[in-house]
């Protein structure tokens, strides 16, 4: 069976993520480490296949992703179009974010991923 989550071949990659996470990224860690959001575990930069999500749910198969300037070009909307459609099709469920909405709306994101938590 091949390993999809977490593979090795990823691991620098993720370290290097995670070490270098963006100012977005850290405020909005902040809230999910440690299952402050419902006793959920949350993890950061974790990878399936040859992608790494930026905060992954394990329990609930749950990526959010918070999109900085990058994802807004062409070739960004095709790349996560292609790469989230592949991710999907493994039963992982997706929130997308902006990071200026991450800054200036942490609250009622925190909220929406709280329901989509509970929903189940």
């Amino acid at each position: 069976m091949t390993q999809i989550y977490n593979k090795t071949s990823e691991k620098m990659k993720r370290r290097v993520l995670r070490n270098n996470m963006t100012e977005h990224e850290i405020i909005f860690w902040s809230r999910l480490k440690n299952r402050q959001l419902e006793g959920f575990k949350f993890r950061r930069q974790y990878s399936v296949g040859p992608y790494i999500l930026d905060f992954y749910c394990p329990e609930k198969k749950l990526a959010i992703e918070l999109d900085g300037g990058g994802h807004f070009t062409e070739d960004g909307i095709e790349y996560d179009r292609v790469r989230q459609s592949e991710i999907e099709q493994l039963g992982v469920r997706f929130l997308r974010f902006t990071n200026s909405d991450a800054r200036t709306h942490l609250y009622e994101i925190l909220t929406e991923i709280r329901n989509v938590l509970l929903k189940e």
